[in-house]
């Protein structure tokens, strides 16, 4: 099939991928500089998209998540009848929806590809969730290509891609969170006693059941810790670090309390 490969976006991910598997297929990115790494990667450039799609069955698009639906849009006719699109950026799952309706109507098949972690150092063995009518054939593709971790989740399209972005409120938020927290530890000069205490708290358990116990003590002690919270907003502020997420967090805990009242009172 390498010779049947198309990438659209030649970015770490496709860099990665190809360095890895030894693909032979063709490229195309709006960026001229991007001609040098394909050839280093054993990858023909090609001039436009519409060389690069000519011959292929099968399309990973990795492009920046901005670009995505139009990408689709654009190239979509230049497709063969028949030729899977693998759409593997981070988008919601409408944006994955709006580009498979355009790639369909350009006669290809369209798959919703999640990249489930960084691609290094992971490289082929990456997790991919994949969805889409044509999922199986997708899965099955991708296998081909060298990638060692594929799974499909459904015939839906966007089901992939909801299992990344809502994992990503998680990740990504946790990054966030680590910020903000950070910021005020070193502005109060008290970041190894933070941190020393997060060790002896920190406990390891199965994530569905740190979700559940979260849950419950929100629900059942949100208003308590919605006004702990507010005064660790204002801890963050007269140490000149906006507390964006800790208010946010204020406004979470209180309304999971005041959710769980009013399913109560219905009781």
């Amino acid at each position: 099939m390498n010779d049947k490969i198309a990438l659209i976006g030649f970015g770490e991910a496709a860099t990665t991928f190809a360095q890895a598997a030894r693909w032979s297929g063709c490229a195309f990115d709006i960026l001229p500089d991007r001609a040098r790494v394909m050839a280093d990667a054993g990858i023909e450039c090609s001039a436009t998209a519409a060389d690069a799609l000519k011959n292929a069955d099968i399309v990973l698009s990795l492009v920046t998540a901005d670009s995505a639906l139009n990408v689709a849009r654009d190239y979509a006719p230049y497709l063969q009848a028949g030729a899977i699109w693998c759409d593997m950026n981070s988008v919601a799952p409408d944006t994955k929806r709006d580009a498979a309706l355009a790639v369909e109507a350009a006669g290809g098949r369209y798959a919703d590809v999640a990249v489930l972690a960084p691609v290094n150092p992971a490289r082929l063995a990456v997790p991919l969730l994949v969805s889409g009518p044509c999922a199986a054939e997708a899965v099955v593709a991708l296998e081909a290509l060298g990638f060692t971790n594929v799974r499909s989740v459904g015939s839906e399209i966007g089901r992939a891609s909801a299992i990344k972005m809502i994992r990503s409120v998680m990740v990504k938020g946790l990054e966030a969170l680590t910020d903000e927290m950070m910021q005020a530890a070193r502005a109060a000069g008290v970041v190894d006693e933070v941190l020393t205490s997060l060790d002896k708290s920190e406990k390891s358990a199965r994530w569905a059941d740190r979700a559940e116990y979260n849950l419950e003590r929100m629900t059942t002690h949100g208003l308590r810790r919605a006004a702990e919270m507010e005064e660790a907003a204002k801890t963050l502020a007269s140490l000149g670090i906006e507390p964006l997420l800790t208010s946010a967090t204020v406004t979470r805990q209180r309304e999971a309390a005041t959710r769980h009242e009013k399913v109560g009172s219905k009781e």
